[in-house]
């Protein structure tokens, strides 16, 4: 989606990590070490499988927090990733703000490069990005993006990026609601952590479907409507990370009793069933196997 260049955004909704510890890349393979962690963790879909022998070492130095610079509108944020998580990030906070008569409370929002610390562990290039409940933030390197493009041949547009910050938002939101807590170590095609991972990208949806609607501080829209084009954009990177599409990818046959996050069908269903129906279709802990 695109940002209406005179849209303001609050950076304080964002912190920004620079320094830290660095981790690096020795040997390799078609698809490095970093892309199948940050695929594995920021889509909840386990790529191991499709590394080649890689070894990856880390180099420490010392970490500042750092206010983002230079991202003051939605023409910013049209124009720089970080710009672009600070406003979605200001977005998705006043959207799920207005979805909860109280108890609602804004997560943290942590961009860094390389690594940095969370509670819990440390977040970092071997791991990808990610929600953490025992802090109740998000971690993220925008460098994944990047990423994304060269070793996947995505287009990693907007919406896309967007998608992978909502998705993580949406963990938030199941943290809230406790729905999260309702999350064992099982797996399977109707297991609790699949459900999990389809309602966050129903809540993604159910974002994408009002956002243009959604206002800064002075009343100016965030964002335009979104086109077909966008939508398709969030779809196809669905449909990328589906259980039974990197099974097929790793040189495995399709086994329903390993997913953990859905199938690509069912992905991208949940998205649109957000997008169509908005956040009262999100309830993917309380539908019967058959309609997941």
């Amino acid at each position: 989606m695109t940002f209406n260049d005179n849209a303001r955004i609050d950076t304080s909704k964002v912190q920004r990590r620079r320094g830290g510890r660095v981790a690096m890349i020795s040997g390799g393979g078609v698809i490095g070490v970093i892309a199948i962690a940050l695929l594995s963790q920021l889509f909840g879909v386990d790529l191991s499988p499709l590394a080649q022998t890689v070894g990856l070492g880390e180099q420490s130095s010392s970490e500042q927090a750092a206010p983002l610079e230079n991202c003051e509108t939605g023409a910013d944020a049209n124009a720089n990733d970080e710009c672009r998580m600070a406003a979605a990030a200001d977005s998705l906070d006043t959207f799920w703000a207005g979805q909860f008569e109280s108890g609602y409370r804004q997560p943290g929002v942590v961009l860094y490069s390389g690594s940095t610390d969370s509670a819990c562990g440390t977040a970092s290039a071997a791991i990808g990005p990610f929600y953490c409940p025992s802090d109740e933030s998000i971690y993220l390197d925008t460098a994944f993006f990047a990423t994304l493009r060269s070793d996947f041949g995505a287009t990693a547009g907007p919406l896309a990026q967007m998608y992978v910050l909502a998705h993580e938002w949406g963990h938030h939101i199941s943290n809230l609601t406790g729905d999260l807590q309702q999350v064992g170590r099982d797996s399977g095609p109707a297991s609790s952590s699949v459900r999990l991972e389809l309602q966050a990208d129903c809540y993604a949806g159910a974002w994408v479907r009002d956002a243009s609607s959604v206002a800064d501080a002075s009343g100016q829209a965030f964002m335009q409507p979104v086109s077909q084009a966008e939508i398709a954009d969030a779809m196809n990177a669905a449909a990328s990370i589906g259980d039974d599409y990197i099974q097929r990818r790793s040189g495995g046959q399709v086994n329903p009793e390993g997913f953990t996050h859905g199938t690509s069908e069912q992905r991208q269903g949940w998205f649109e069933a957000g997008y169509r129906d908005g956040v009262g279709a999100c309830d993917t802990f309380g539908v019967p196997a058959n309609q997941l």
